[in-house]
């Protein structure tokens, strides 16, 4: 496999880091308005319940930490006894959430509650318990294992190239991105748009971002793959956009499950699966340079198109509430994907065998 232990690979620490990155940001989100009141940043913890909580918080927080509990638990698998694996992914989840907890004390947003570390702890708890009894057959010696090195190319990369892919459909999931149009550093900066929105511009525009944006992904994706390539990218590009039409439904309403299908996303997935296709017969290095020229002319295009005010309108008259976090959250992947996977092309080096 591509970087390893020995024969295996380290995806799923790459995985543990990442996902621990993804709490901190999710925990601590908006990051704004940072202050000291003078309380006892412990206080929290022998505080009586919250008065008020729903099921869905508790679920939603304990949920959270199961896959950094099964994460942690089988990268450490790897070094030490189940048991010990499990030990430590524990204390290493329950530190983590008391940590954020304590410097939620200094948000005005976020309030510290010993429910959620108690939910987070539960949560971790059966995560190590998976990861440290079920990982080692799972990933290392399962159908998973063995699918993977038949159907993944065998470099360098390889692993970060699966976190870029699994990243770019969370990125589907914030509804103010256009559609295959990452990178928008306007929204993070706070800066103004470029220009007026005019609709016929705004329409071409909207084609142009994501017929290059579906190139670059498409292009990613086979790069990564050396049997039914083009069968599986198309299958992993139908995913994101079925994410995307899932978290309009799941986030707006079932009536939001079309809206964001527009003449420029329609005409704009014709042109980029085209363009894909045909680049697909291209040699690797060719495939290489075709992906990184269309994710710079995609995120050109997202970051100099006007906003558009039907989707200002729609998002106006959306209440986050309990998705707050999580919309933040994939605001972030989606503005600064480009600028991972830009690098990641540069550096990926696959082999030459391929059977597409």
């Amino acid at each position: 496999m591509a970087v390893t232990y020995g024969n295996r690979s380290h995806l799923t620490l790459y995985l543990s880091f990442g996902y621990v990155l993804l709490i901190i940001y999710a925990s601590l989100y908006p990051l704004q308005g940072w202050h000291d009141g003078g309380s006892d940043p412990l206080a929290f913890l022998g505080a009586s319940w919250p008065r008020y909580f729903t099921g869905f918080d508790l679920t939603a927080n304990a949920l959270a930490y199961v896959p950094l509990g099964f994460l942690c638990a089988a990268s450490l698998r790897r070094r030490m006894r189940p048991f010990h694996a499990f030990l430590v992914a524990l204390v290493l989840g329950i530190g983590l959430s008391l940590g954020m907890e304590i410097l939620q004390n200094y948000l005005p947003s976020r309030v510290p509650s010993n429910l959620d570390l108690a939910c987070n702890a539960a949560g971790t708890l059966l995560g190590g318990l998976f990861g440290a009894v079920l990982s080692a057959r799972a990933l290392d010696e399962g159908r998973l294992a063995r699918w993977r090195q038949d159907l993944m190319r065998h470099s360098h990369g390889a692993d970060l190239g699966v976190l870029l892919v699994v990243a770019w459909l969370l990125s589907q999931l914030s509804p103010e991105a256009l559609l295959f149009g990452n990178g928008n550093l306007r929204r993070m900066l706070e800066l103004p748009p470029a220009q007026s929105f005019q609709p016929d511009l705004f329409t071409s525009l909207e084609t142009f971002a994501a017929a290059a944006g579906l190139l670059a992904a498409g292009l990613i994706i086979t790069l990564l793959l050396r049997r039914h390539a083009r069968l599986l990218t198309a299958a992993v590009l139908l995913a994101a956009v079925l994410i995307k039409a899932l978290s309009y439904a799941l986030l707006m309403g079932p009536a939001a499950f079309m809206i964001w299908i527009t003449p420029g996303n329609k005409a704009g997935m014709l042109i980029g699966l085209a363009l894909w296709w045909s680049a697909s017969f291209l040699s690797i290095s060719l495939q290489r340079a075709v992906a990184a020229m269309a994710l710079l002319f995609a995120t050109v295009m997202v970051n100099i198109g006007p906003e558009n005010p039907y989707l200002l309108e729609t998002m106006n008259t959306w209440n986050p509430g309990q998705f707050l976090n999580f919309n933040g959250l994939t605001r972030l992947i989606s503005s600064l994907w480009p600028f991972i996977a830009l690098p990641w092309l540069m550096i990926y080096r696959p082999d030459s065998k391929a059977s597409m």
